[in-house]
């Protein structure tokens, strides 16, 4: 459960990092809204995901979907360029992220 947990915490972090860019320094209301509410269920999730998972894993994990979700976003819907070496380095992102999973050893 906590491996779910986590995943889906880093695809809210994703969702509060876009949100937080979208708001425009606090700015814009609904982009705010979705900001705060993201970031507090995110760290919520990867708090408890941290009950069983490693420290350094948990969080190498969460920050890794994260990231990886925020850059395809933007190459999708926020006019970043794409590239090949990009997306291939997304890739390795993922990889890397699911090899953790695999090597954890809990606490």
């Amino acid at each position: 459960m906590s491996w779910i947990i986590l995943i889906a915490s880093g695809v809210l972090e994703a969702v509060w990092a876009t949100a937080l860019g979208k708001s425009e320094g606090f700015t814009k209301l609904w982009p705010s809204v979705i900001f705060g509410l993201t970031i507090v269920a995110s760290m919520a999730g990867l708090a408890f995901a941290m009950r069983e998972i490693s420290t350094g894993t948990a969080y190498a994990i969460w920050v890794g979907i994260g990231a990886a979700l925020t850059v395809l976003y933007a190459m999708i819907f926020g006019g970043e360029p794409a590239s090949l070496i990009k997306i291939l380095l997304i890739f390795g992102l993922v990889g890397c992220v699911v090899g953790l999973k695999f090597v954890d050893g809990g606490h």
